[in-house]
Formats: structure tokens, C-alpha cells, sequence
């Protein structure tokens, strides 16, 4: 899951620094993610984890590290598998 989520950050994210030097916990917006490229990293991550991410998951929080996508990810997923 790591490596998809830096994949796509590479991809959509815009960042001035190159996502392979990021720690796991790095604040991304500190790093310079935008709102925009949130709102594309977000669309990847439903693509290629075939997952919608509900409302209440859509803040910066969600998105401020690879560690907290990760942890957003895996509660959508484990959400999905009990219902």
C-alpha cells in the first residue's frame, strides 16, 4: 500500500521535493501538496484500491501524511469487509 500511495503521489501530487526522501509521517502539505492535488491523489486512491472515500474521511487530516493515508485507506477498507 506504501508504495501505491508514493507511487501516486509522484504522479499527481505536484511536491517540489521527490517523495522517495519523505519520511512515512512528513506533513505532505508542509511539503507542498495542494488542495487540487489532493482532491487528484484522492481520485487515484479510490482507482486503484477500489474504494469511495465517505464524507467524513474528506479533510486534511486524511491526507496530511503517507502514514495517515495509509491508516484512512486500511479504515475504508476494513469498513468494507464487515458490511
Amino acid at each position: 500500500m506504501n508504495e501505491t500511495i508514493r507511487e501516486l503521489l509522484t504522479r499527481v501530487g505536484g511536491l517540489p521535493v521527490a517523495v522517495t526522501d519523505l519520511e512515512d509521517g512528513a506533513d505532505l502539505y508542509a511539503a507542498g501538496l495542494s488542495s487540487f492535488a489532493s482532491v487528484q491523489l484522492m481520485l487515484g486512491l479510490e482507482e486503484a484500491f477500489d474504494i469511495e472515500f465517505p464524507d467524513s474521511l474528506l479533510n486534511r487530516k486524511s491526507f496530511a501524511s503517507i502514514a495517515a493515508i495509509e491508516q484512512t485507506v486500511s479504515q475504508i477498507l476494513k469498513a468494507r469487509e464487515a458490511a
